[in-house]
């Protein structure tokens, strides 16, 4: 039966798309965290600066002082692996100290100069996600020939870039960014086409949780409105491929996603 872990979304931010303001202080973080650990979450991703369409960026020290106090937090309190949700080195250094053991990174270490050397150092797992632009300007008019193509190529191009600065091979994940520089059509695509980056030999982590995209399907209403189109992006990016699902909505995704691993497993068994 194939495997998969869900990611659990821990925000501590003012202002992400589906969940902003409501865990943006330590206790409610914390809290948010340890029942998202409760529901069956397999890993915590911990993010200080939101990356949602049109997102204005936030300094080093206020990203330190949003994520470092949630990270020590639940790392005393819970045996779950840490992820820290940031395009920064600094950021990132600073989590690995306080507990994380995962690199999150929409920007693929594109962001800052230091990126590369900073991840081989620290010997953390790293997720490498495509982004078309940056989250102030990525929506504004995406273009690709092939989004599919230009996708994989990408991160092929990442994956080789990384293991030749010293990033163990091993520790890498791949993420196509669903939503990150893309319209309701490119997205669709990927989501369809998303065996086309088994082929990179990397697990493959989706996050389509709560995404404006599902809108624009089947009158999806506002974010805590769409977990069914949530869990329906999950299952067919699970058929596809993808084992790593970042959610909002941990309970529902697991219980989705053991229902249909085990009619795979009959299935197969017959």
């Amino acid at each position: 039966m194939k495997m998969f872990r869900i990611m659990g979304i821990v925000n501590v931010t003012p202002d992400s798309f589906s969940d902003g303001g409501q865990f943006n202080d330590d206790d409610s973080a914390i809290k948010h965290g340890l029942r998202l650990w409760d529901e069956g979450a397999d890993i915590l991703d911990i993010g200080g600066e939101s990356t949602r369409p049109g997102a204005e960026p936030v300094s080093v020290d206020e990203e330190l002082g949003r994520v470092l106090p949630v990270i020590k937090g639940l790392h005393v309190r819970t045996d779950l692996p840490i992820s820290i949700d940031t395009r920064k080195p600094e950021v990132a250094r600073a989590a690995a100290d306080a507990g994380a053991s995962i690199w999150n990174d929409v920007s693929a270490l594109t962001y800052a100069k230091d990126s590369l050397t900073t991840a081989a150092a620290l010997g953390l797992k790293i997720v490498l996600m495509h982004a078309q632009g940056d989250p102030k300007t990525m929506q504004r008019d995406p273009q690709y020939k092939d989004v599919v193509e230009e996708v994989f190529g990408f991160l092929e191009s990442r994956i080789d870039v990384c293991v030749a600065a010293g990033v163990a091979r091993n520790k890498i994940i791949i993420d196509p960014g669903i939503g990150f520089g893309k319209t309701l059509a490119h997205n669709l695509a990927l989501l369809a086409g998303l065996d086309r980056l088994s082929a990179l030999n990397a697990p493959i982590l989706v996050g389509v949780s709560r995404k404006r995209f599902l809108e624009g399907l089947d009158r999806a209403g506002p974010a805590a409105e769409r977990l069914g189109g949530s869990i329906a992006g999950v299952i067919a990016s699970f058929e596809r491929g993808a084992s790593i699902f970042r959610v909002h909505d941990v309970a529902e995704t697991r219980q989705a996603l053991a229902v249909y691993a085990a009619i795979e497993k009959a299935r197969c068994l017959r």
